[in-house]
């Protein structure tokens, strides 16, 4: 049985570069938070496989575009799910508790592990779902790093049998926000998110101007064509269960490109 699950067939080129670190002055207002979904706290059916980082680089990418998940804050705590769960990518940031089930020789009983998502595991066509296409549609399918996987079953296990359900994330400081682009094109990276963890809408408001929507670039990277230099920069964020975060001035009117910012964080 193979001993690693290689998930790097999607390679996508990252924006993201973590090169500095600020932290600004901000005000922030929630909207009436929607319930979280009861669906939340429902474990379902899956499968789950692994992968053995054979070099360092292995461990930056992913088509969430989070970069170098270790300094961003993920570490190996991560998966990457298949088609019929990535949902085009919106679900990236979104974390969720794992379990081994129904085999005896290979689970450790009583564990679970909690994981973010920052990857997506490519269909292969060339096998059938029920054969070596593991993260074909409609096939439910989690991909991690060894780390993770020896948490909750043997790696001999292979391909396990598994339940998850979707949870809420807990992150230590705030959200961050990492700006990239050039001239009037601007794209910004959204991560380390608590509370639902995925990001559905943004907005971004300079000194000048008014809030301006954000588009989904891919993953969490956002982007809109502005020219929003030498301001301040203000965002509005919204998670998929409908809490709205905003946050003034989170970039000083001296930002450049390449440089990360952080602000007031969702409640987990």
């Amino acid at each position: 049985m193979s001993h690693s699950l290689k998930t790097h067939s999607l390679t996508l080129l990252l924006l993201f570069t973590l090169s500095s670190t600020a932290t600004s002055h901000f005000s922030s207002s929630s909207s009436t938070s929607t319930t979280q979904p009861s669906t939340w706290s429902e474990w379902r059916s899956a499968r789950a496989t692994y992968y053995a980082a054979a070099d360092p680089r292995d461990i930056v990418g992913g088509a969430c575009g989070f970069g170098d998940l270790v300094k961003a804050g993920y570490g190996m705590s991560t998966v990457g799910l298949s088609e019929s769960l990535f949902e085009r990518g919106q679900i990236c940031g979104a974390c969720f508790e794992l379990r081994c089930v129904n085999d005896l020789r290979w689970c450790i009983p009583g564990t679970s592990i909690i994981v973010t998502v920052t990857n997506f595991c490519a269909p292969n066509y060339g096998f059938p779902a029920d054969g070596g296409g593991h993260c074909n549609p409609p096939n439910k399918h989690f991909v991690l790093p060894i780390e993770a996987f020896e948490k909750i079953a043997i790696w001999k296990a292979g391909n396990m049998p598994i339940q998850y359900r979707r949870i809420k994330c807990r992150k230590e400081g705030g959200i961050r926000y990492t700006i990239s682009g050039s001239g009037i094109f601007m794209s910004v990276l959204i991560s380390n998110v608590a509370g639902a963890g995925d990001i559905v809408a943004v907005k971004v408001k300079g000194s000048r101007t008014g809030w301006l929507p954000m588009g989904r670039n891919w993953g969490q990277n956002w982007h809109i064509n502005a020219d929003l230099r030498n301001q301040p920069l203000s965002f509005e964020v919204t998670s998929s269960d409908g809490v709205t975060i905003t946050s003034y001035n989170v970039a000083p009117k001296s930002w450049s490109y390449g440089q990360t910012f952080e602000s007031k964080q969702f409640e987990s």
